[in-house]
């Protein structure tokens, strides 16, 4: 008889423990990732090779249960962060994730026009049309749009820019009646929509998304990179410097492993980002030599909110430091910063 309670027990533990697996806690757990060679995400044609390595870094980052949560409280460069945090509490998971997705399309085109601008290269932009970020759930586009779309036509028109297609839905009034055409996983599509009022937005109407412009970069010559699997805007710098260095015929790399991280704007500067410690521990396991961190400024409204905030640049040096690397960990405000630290290399 003692037994079988005990064998009861013992099954009503593990389910509880299997259990507890899979609830999902409204948290996030990062810890560090990786360090990826680029010149197996990009490809310029006929692009130079190169005798050392550039290599993006990335953070891990998923929704913590309780077993993520207790390891990440005691595991150094491990860090619990809040669901609201991390994305916006009214944006769904599908929404973050197209999000971060259209970030990495922003961070690439970003990263080719300031290599081709540097390089002396051409490139132009194809508009495409309209791309859906997300759809407010009480509005009329939620019962037939979701983050991802393509909207390409509205009553047969193309227009040549985001503020034009929302001037054209503006004009109507509320009731009216569109068309539009749409793409979801390369298959075109029409439906009609219903326009309505935003609840909080000075009686504006619309169908209820954000939106932004779908603009393809045509470069000459071509370059093709592969990033399905990675998402967000921090390897705009990276991007860039592999992208230029295929372009020119001197090897910027000179033979050395070059790991970094950093936003890319098209003029060229480098931005802040999340996480850069665990990019630092990353990048000193793949054996880099070199690490690029933003040196952002903080500035006083930054340092009201958060107290104890410091730059890019600095918490890379700490976590640097703290594991004892080897790597030169050189600050980055521009791209050309990071040139001419490449070009005193012997």
């Amino acid at each position: 008889m003692k037994r079988k309670i005990w064998s009861r027990i013992l099954i009503l533990f593990l389910v509880i423990m299997i259990a507890l697996f899979f609830y999902r806690l409204p948290y996030y757990v990062e810890k560090p990732g990786m360090a990826h060679e680029l010149d197996s995400y990009v490809h310029v044609e006929n692009g130079y090779p190169e005798k050392g390595k550039l290599m993006l870094t990335t953070v891990r980052m998923g929704r913590a249960n309780i077993y993520d949560y207790a390891l990440a409280k005691i595991k150094k460069f491990e860090d619990i962060v809040p669901l609201n945090e991390v994305r916006d509490e009214k944006q769904t998971e599908e929404e973050y994730n197209v999000y971060q997705l259209y970030l990495m399309e922003s961070s690439k085109n970003n990263a080719i026009q300031v290599a081709y601008n540097k390089a002396n290269k051409s490139y132009h932009f194809n508009y495409k049309g309209v791309y859906v970020l997300d759809v407010y759930p009480n509005m009329p586009a939620a019962k037939v749009l979701k983050a991802g779309d393509r909207i390409i036509k509205v009553d047969g028109h193309t227009f040549e820019s985001s503020e034009k297609f929302i001037q054209y839905v503006q004009n109507k009034k509320v009731a009216d009646q569109i068309k539009i055409t749409f793409v979801r996983d390369n298959k075109e599509k029409t439906a009609d929509i219903q326009l309505a009022k935003f609840d909080d937005a000075n009686g504006k109407i619309g169908m209820g998304i954000g939106l932004v412009d779908d603009r393809e970069l045509i470069a000459n010559p071509a370059v093709k990179m592969n990033t399905e699997s990675i998402g967000g805007p921090s390897a705009g710098l990276m991007f860039s410097l592999e992208i230029y260095n295929q372009l020119t015929k001197e090897d910027i790399t000179k033979g050395y492993s070059i790991a970094g991280t950093g936003t890319i704007e098209p003029d060229g500067v480098v931005g802040r980002i999340g996480g850069i410690d665990k990019k630092v521990v990353a990048a000193d396991k793949e054996g880099a030599n070199i690490f690029f961190a933003p040196d952002d400024e903080i500035t006083p409204e930054m340092k009201k909110e958060y107290p104890t905030i410091e730059s890019n640049y600095k918490e890379a040096l700490k976590a640097g430091k703290e594991i004892g690397t080897k790597m030169k960990i050189v600050p980055v405000k521009t791209f050309d910063d990071a040139l001419a630290y490449l070009k005193t290399l012997k």
